[in-house]
C-alpha cells in the first residue's frame, strides 16, 4: 500500500505542474492578444501613439479628433475581425485534424473553403449580371451581402455532399480525398469562369482571394461574429468526442460514442467557421493548419478542452500580428493578408514538424 502511495504522490505533482505549466501559458497567450490587439490598432500609414490607442478604447478624451475616427471607424473593427477570424480558422483546422487524424488537414479539407470561393466566383464573374455589378461597386467586395449569401450557399452545397458520403463512408481518410476532389472540381469551374471572365471582373476577384480584414463593418461585423460564435459553441460542445476520436474510431463506439451524430457535428461546426469567414474576409491560407500544431507544442497535451481554448488564443494572436506585419507601418500600402499568414505559417509547420518528428503520435 505504502509503494502505490508512494508512486502516485510524484505522479500527482507531474499533473499539477503541467497544469500549472499550462495555465501559464494560457496567461500568457491572452497577454499576448491584448498586446497584438493595441499594436494592431496603432499601427498603419497614420501612427498613433499607443497611450492614445488606450485611451480612446477606454472612453477617455482626446485632443485629436481625427485618431478617434480612425480608431473606432477602420482599425477597432479590423482588430475585432482579426480575432474572430483568427479564433475561428484556428479552431476548425484543429477539428477537422482530430477528425481526419491527419496533421495535413485543415478548413478546407473539405472543399468547404472551395465551396465558398466558387460562389463567390458566380457572383463576382457573372458577366454582365445586375448581382456582379451591384456586389462589386456599390458595396464593395468585403461587405457585399450578395458574395456573403453566395459563399454560405456554395460551402452549404459541399457540406450537404459532404454528409450524404459520409452516409456511406466509414473511413475518414476515403472522406479527406473526397474533401480535395470536391475542392480540385471546384477550383477548376472558378478557373473556366475566369478564363471567359471580363478583365475587370477577374481583377476584382483576385482582390478577393488575397484575404482582407478591412471590409467587416458595422452590420456586417455583428453577422461575422455570431457565425462564427455558433460555429465556436459547437465546437466547445464537441470536445469530448474528440478527445475520444484521437483513440480511434472502434474505440469510440465501444464507449458508446455516436460516430455519425459527432462527426456531423464537427463538419457543421467547421462549416460555419469556415465558411462565414471566407465569405467575408476571402480564402485565408495556413491559420487553420499552423496552428493547431502550434498549440499543441505549447501545451503539450492532446486534450481539447485545453488546445480549443488554446487554439482560439494562438489564432487570434497570430492573426493579429499577421495583420500589423501586412500594414507595413509608414507605408500607404498594405500587403495582402493571405501572402503573410502563408509566409509565416509554412515555417512555422516545417519548424514543429523538425522538432517534433513523431508528430503523428498526437493523432493516435
Amino acid at each position: 500500500m505504502s509503494v502505490v502511495q508512494t508512486s502516485a504522490v510524484p505522479e500527482t505533482r507531474l499533473t499539477q505542474a503541467a497544469n500549472y505549466r499550462r495555465g501559464a501559458w494560457l496567461v500568457v497567450l491572452l497577454g499576448l492578444v491584448a498586446l497584438g490587439f493595441v499594436l494592431d490598432i496603432g499601427l498603419g500609414s497614420v501612427r498613433i501613439p499607443l497611450l492614445a490607442v488606450v485611451d480612446i478604447l477606454l472612453g477617455n478624451p482626446t485632443d485629436t479628433p481625427a485618431w478617434k475616427f480612425i480608431v473606432q471607424q477602420i482599425r477597432l473593427p479590423k482588430a475585432l475581425t482579426a480575432l474572430v477570424v483568427g479564433s475561428g480558422l484556428a479552431v476548425s483546422g484543429l477539428q477537422m485534424q482530430t477528425l481526419f487524424r491527419n496533421p495535413l488537414a485543415g478548413p478546407s479539407a473539405l472543399g468547404l473553403t472551395a465551396g465558398a470561393g466558387l460562389g463567390v466566383a458566380a457572383v463576382m464573374l457573372a458577366s454582365g449580371s445586375v448581382a456582379g455589378s451591384f456586389a462589386i461597386r456599390a458595396l464593395g467586395v468585403g461587405g457585399s451581402w450578395a458574395l456573403v449569401l453566395a459563399a454560405t450557399t456554395g460551402a452549404g452545397l459541399v457540406m450537404s455532399l459532404v454528409l450524404v458520403l459520409s452516409a456511406r463512408l466509414r473511413d475518414n481518410v476515403i472522406m479527406l480525398i473526397v474533401g480535395l476532389m470536391v475542392a480540385s472540381v471546384t477550383g477548376a469551374i472558378v478557373s473556366l469562369w475566369q478564363y471567359f471572365s471580363a478583365p475587370e471582373q477577374i481583377q476584382e476577384y483576385l482582390m478577393w482571394t488575397f484575404g482582407s480584414l478591412g471590409g467587416v463593418v458595422g452590420s456586417h461585423l455583428m453577422v461575422l461574429s455570431t457565425v462564427v460564435g455558433a460555429g465556436l459553441v459547437l465546437a466547445f460542445a464537441s470536445a469530448k468526442p474528440l478527445n475520444v476520436l484521437l483513440l480511434g474510431e472502434n474505440y469510440a463506439r465501444s464507449m458508446g460514442l455516436v460516430i455519425g451524430r459527432s462527426r456531423t457535428l464537427i463538419i457543421l461546426s467547421t462549416s460555419l467557421l469556415a465558411g462565414a469567414i471566407t465569405a467575408f474576409c476571402g480564402p485565408i491560407g495556413f491559420v487553420g493548419i499552423a496552428v493547431p500544431h502550434l498549440t499543441r507544442g505549447l501545451l503539450r497535451t492532446a486534450d481539447h478542452r485545453v488546445l480549443l481554448p488554446g487554439a482560439c488564443l494562438v489564432g487570434a494572436a497570430l492573426t493579429l500580428g499577421c495583420d500589423c506585419l501586412a500594414q507595413l507601418p509608414g507605408s500607404q500600402t498594405a500587403l495582402p493578408l493571405n501572402v503573410v499568414t502563408s509566409l509565416l505559417g509554412a515555417p512555422v509547420v516545417l519548424w514543429v514538424v523538425l522538432r517534433r518528428q513523431n508528430i503523428r503520435s498526437s493523432f493516435s
